[in-house]
């Protein structure tokens, strides 16, 4: 039991960093913002959803999101055997899982990937992205936006993002598994300081009266 839970816990926590590889892309595509405003952009000079789709297709958002989930499986199974030999070193329990078992674990762990990447596809996205770039962006820097996707240089940088990408996901999957042990190891004590508190004190031994 202990071994299936341990083995629950590696594939949870490669289902719960898929998100960060989203996240990784979309800001591979856009510079540095300062801190984010609260300010709304009044009606009248907010951009029109044609405008805001024109801005996206020129973006290549939804090519950009789709290769993401493409990518995602098949890094996630190299992540999970990474971390589960790791795991192995730290938990003698686990040591008795052959090569197979873990492959044959990879596999579930990219059919079950492809399934969470697909569960808010890219046009579910875009489709909740148009309102928020409607209330931080006005009709005039829409109409930037398009001028510069527009551009060779524009072109340029979209025509390089699936390589950039492509070489910075495992970067991204080897940071953060570095990362994550330090705090696996602590959250790992903190749980076991838990049990041993909410653990029942001995019985007290009942005086013996004379």
């Amino acid at each position: 039991m202990k071994r299936a839970n341990c083995i629950v816990a590696v594939l949870g926590v490669g289902l719960a960093m898929a998100p960060c590889a989203v996240f990784a892309q979309a800001q591979a595509e856009q510079p540095a913002a300062p801190a984010a405003s609260t300010v709304t952009v009044p009606v009248d000079q907010q951009p029109t959803k044609e405008q805001l789709a024109r801005m996206f297709e020129l973006m290549r958002l939804k090519e950009q999101l789709a290769s993401v989930t493409k990518m995602m499986p098949a890094l996630m199974q190299q992540q999970m055997q990474a971390q589960f030999k790791q795991m192995q070193k730290d938990n003698p329990e686990l040591a008795a899982t052959t090569d197979e078992q873990q492959q044959a674990m990879a596999k579930v762990m990219g059919k079950f990937m492809e399934r969470v990447m697909n569960l808010y596809t890219s046009d579910e996205m875009i489709a909740d992205m148009s309102g928020l770039y409607q209330k931080h962006l006005t009709a005039s820097d829409v109409d930037g936006i398009i001028a510069f996707y527009s551009s060779p240089a524009g072109k340029h940088m979209l025509d390089m993002v699936p390589a950039i990408m492509s070489e910075f996901m495992p970067t991204v999957m080897q940071r953060m598994q570095e990362r994550m042990k330090p705090a696996m190891d602590e959250m790992k004590a903190e749980m076991e300081a838990v049990v041993k508190s909410s653990a029942p004190a001995p019985p007290a031994e009942k005086s013996v009266q004379k």
